[in-house]
């Protein structure tokens, strides 16, 4: 079968009994992830102006899916755009392989399914699960790659996750799901060159109005094709340069992959519990920085004083954000606010990172001094093949002591219980209640036992 194929075989099969413990939990995990960072952005401007351009493109419309927090009524697509740019307003993002982010493209379209069908918790789940590992697989081991012909793989690839949730939640068949899966090659965009030009290009909040485009047409019968994916002109030719696997970039540094792996053990073994959590809001390959270089200081009763220099090896990718090809401009490799070297002083000053902050000062706040001290004493050894998100952070001491710690990149993996542990301060910093936001807790955790999962989901995101 084709990879489209196979990918729609297995959706469409997928029941909840099939799910690994550890998969259901950590779907329960990216649920909740993505809720906290839209209330974390509730009245961002952001926020504000995706539901003003909804409420302006859909006036006279109407809807019955429910924007997040505001819960201002919307078509489908508006709901699940607002709930997108919502998402990514907050910060808190979930991460796969440092340059997609699965839950801001996946969520707003499950929720808008799952509100719009009335389906279970347990289906919610399965949708959700089966859509990341679909999109990861996919992505997996071609990000670096897209990333350098100038596309932005979290739309790019984002569309087929939110494509994938939705058509499972509302029940489509497996030529359905083939069909939307194909539809999503047309529809897929997302291009790097606005953001480096001063601008704000549109991101997942598009991928996920794409998606639900490309499920509507397949569930009225509209054929995508059969070889959309692998094809000799389809999305594997047009987004990395070729069909055969050959790779531009990879974080490993190896050039060639087969496509064939893509859908290898498919069910077997989950590529979705390499998800990790960005709880602090900056780039995903700084956060371990902050936990590596705070865990070092811990271990060895460390200090700002006690310390003279540190030294961060780090994967060559994370120094040459978002690509190698097309870095940031400014990209330097200098100390500044916001850049990798303030947050590892923040994790060596402070031992951690205000969870309810940017990646820099915002009105009224202000930074240690001496972090911004010791960021300039910082220094960033790019390597290839180094794990990615896995720093190996060395402390030089004043009375000449030399102490390192390795990352191993799976720092921010763990289960939902460590994972509201983790976020628990956030709750006193929300527009809901501390009351509702346990509230929310507990129903993500309950999943498997919610008639109608949707609608208690995004209620409990309004306040009050």
């Amino acid at each position: 079968m084709s990879l489209s194929r196979d990918f729609a075989a297995f959706v469409a099969n997928l029941r909840y009994e099939d799910l690994p413990a550890a998969v259901i939990d950590r779907a329960k995990g990216v649920i909740l992830q993505g809720l906290i960072s839209a209330l974390v952005a509730h009245d961002m401007p952001a926020s504000r102006q995706a539901l003003a351009l909804m409420q302006d493109e859909e006036a006279g419309g109407g809807g019955g899916a429910t924007a997040l927090c505001s819960g201002a009524k919307l078509t489908k697509a508006g709901a699940a755009f607002v709930n997108a740019e919502m998402l990514l307003a907050g910060g808190k993002w979930d991460t796969f392989r440092m340059l997609t982010h699965p839950g801001t493209a996946i969520l707003p379209a499950a929720l808008v399914a799952a509100e719009m069908t009335g389906c279970s918790g347990k289906q919610l789940l399965t949708g959700v699960a089966a859509a990341y590992e679909v999109m990861e697989r996919m992505a997996s081991e071609f990000i670096p790659t897209v990333m350098s012909r100038g596309f932005h793989a979290g739309p790019v690839f984002g569309i087929f996750g939110a494509a994938v949730a939705a058509a499972k939640i509302e029940g489509l068949n497996a030529d359905q799901l083939n069909s939307a899966i194909a539809q999503c090659v047309n529809l897929a965009a997302g291009n790097l060159e606005g953001a480096r030009s001063g601008g704000r290009s549109l991101r997942e909040g598009g991928a996920v109005r794409n998606a639900l485009l490309a499920v509507a047409m397949a569930r009225h019968g509209t054929p995508g094709g059969e070889t959309t994916l692998e094809g000799d002109a389809g999305f594997y030719h047009a987004y990395t340069g070729n069909n055969h696997g050959d790779l531009r970039y990879s974080y490993t540094g190896d050039n060639r992959t087969d496509l064939t792996n893509i859908t290898k053990d498919l069910g077997k073994n989950w590529i979705f519990l390499e998800t990790l959590y960005r709880i602090y809001s900056t780039a995903g390959f700084n956060i371990a920085h902050v936990d590596v270089t705070a865990a070092l200081c811990e271990q060895h009763n460390l200090t700002y004083a006690d310390i003279d220099r540190i030294e961060a090896v780090v994967n060559w990718f994370e120094t040459e954000y978002p690509s190698p090809a097309f870095p940031t401009p400014g990209s330097d490799g200098k100390a500044r606010v916001g850049a990798t070297q303030y947050f590892t002083a923040y994790g060596a000053v402070t031992r951690g990172y205000p969870l309810l902050r940017g990646d820099r000062p915002g009105p009224g706040e202000s930074d240690p001094p001496e972090v911004l001290d010791l960021m300039q004493r910082v220094t960033l050894i790019p390597m290839v093949r180094r794990t990615l998100f896995g720093p190996r952070i060395t402390i030089f001491t004043k009375d000449d002591r030399t102490l390192t710690r390795e990352g191993t990149g799976r720092e921010f993996i763990w289960d939902f219980e460590e994972h509201t542990s983790r976020m628990q301060p956030v709750r006193s910093g929300l527009a809901i209640s501390p009351s509702q936001y346990d509230a929310l807790v507990d129903t993500c955790r309950g999943l498997d036992t919610i008639e109608t999962a949707g609608p208690k989901l995004v209620s409990l995101t309004v306040p009050g």
